[in-house]
């Protein structure tokens, strides 16, 4: 790659630290070439024994886990699966060849923040990645030049029986605990918290998930939906705060609160 092939790379500090877990030397090589000539700290690993590694002993925090689903050994899903018990909050993007709709489906049902279909363009790559990290609040997460960040009226918004703080991103239940969300999740919900008692289609929400997620698709929206309904309606005696309108798309039933 020349440097006139080179995206313009924001000012970052510090370099958002990217770990790519790719089975593949050659595409592993370039990719990680790729993010650090566009402003990333990449490690690399082979396999989920190298990546489980890293974590343990890399001296600089990692800050997103790019993961090809593909791999030797474990797969990329299963690794998936261990990160979100350990590490929650971590973002995750997921690199798939496939590009098929029910790897896609799954791995955002596990937990995933992204995927990136291969082959894939350099800019979409980095521009997925700072999107990510954007909505986790981790270094590197530039918006695009000209792009404005939307701020909802009300720093403090109760629904329910549950807050949700936009300037810290927390999500407050009834009873006081913190509970975490991913970035489609938080997204999700702050379109429903800005339209209240209104039925929002699913075409409204895809343009949120494309917006933040890329190429979203029907399926998405209702499995994001799916694990938001999880947090804000834990238990079968919970009140029901997000409503199905059948054919059409979702209500959130109660009255929100600006303060």
């Amino acid at each position: 790659m020349t440097t006139s092939d080179r995206l313009p790379r924001a000012v970052l500090d510090p370099e958002p630290h990217v770990l790519l877990v790719e089975d593949d030397g050659e595409m592993r090589h370039l990719t990680a070439r790729l993010l650090r000539e566009n402003g990333f700290a990449v490690s690399a690993a082979r396999d989920g024994r190298e990546m489980r590694a890293l974590l343990a002993v890399t001296p600089m925090p990692v800050d997103l886990l790019l993961l090809d689903i593909m791999l030797p050994g474990a797969s990329g899903l299963d690794l998936l699966r261990e990160v979100r018990v350990e590490r929650p909050n971590l973002p995750v993007v997921m690199l798939t060849a496939r590009g098929e709709e029910t790897d896609r489906v799954l791995g955002l049902e596990l937990g995933a923040d992204d995927y990136v279909t291969k082959p894939f363009g350099r800019h979409e790559l980095v521009a997925r990645l700072r999107a990510v990290l954007r909505r986790a609040g981790r270094p590197g997460g530039v918006a695009p030049e000209g792009e404005a960040t939307a701020q909802p009226p009300g720093h403090v918004l109760r629904f329910g029986g549950w807050t949700l703080d936009i300037g810290s991103r927390d999500l407050i239940s009834p009873g006081g605990a913190l509970v975490e969300l991913s970035g489609a999740e938080y997204d999700l919900l702050l379109a429903f918290l800005t339209h209240p008692q209104r039925v929002l289609g699913r075409d409204q929400l895809l343009e949120v998930g494309r917006r933040r997620m890329g190429d979203a698709f029907d399926r998405t929206v209702d499995v994001q939906v799916s694990r938001l309904r999880r947090k804000v309606e834990p238990g079968e005696d919970s009140p029901a705060l997000i409503k199905t309108v059948r054919g059409v798309g979702y209500v959130l039933t109660v009255p929100v609160e600006r303060a």
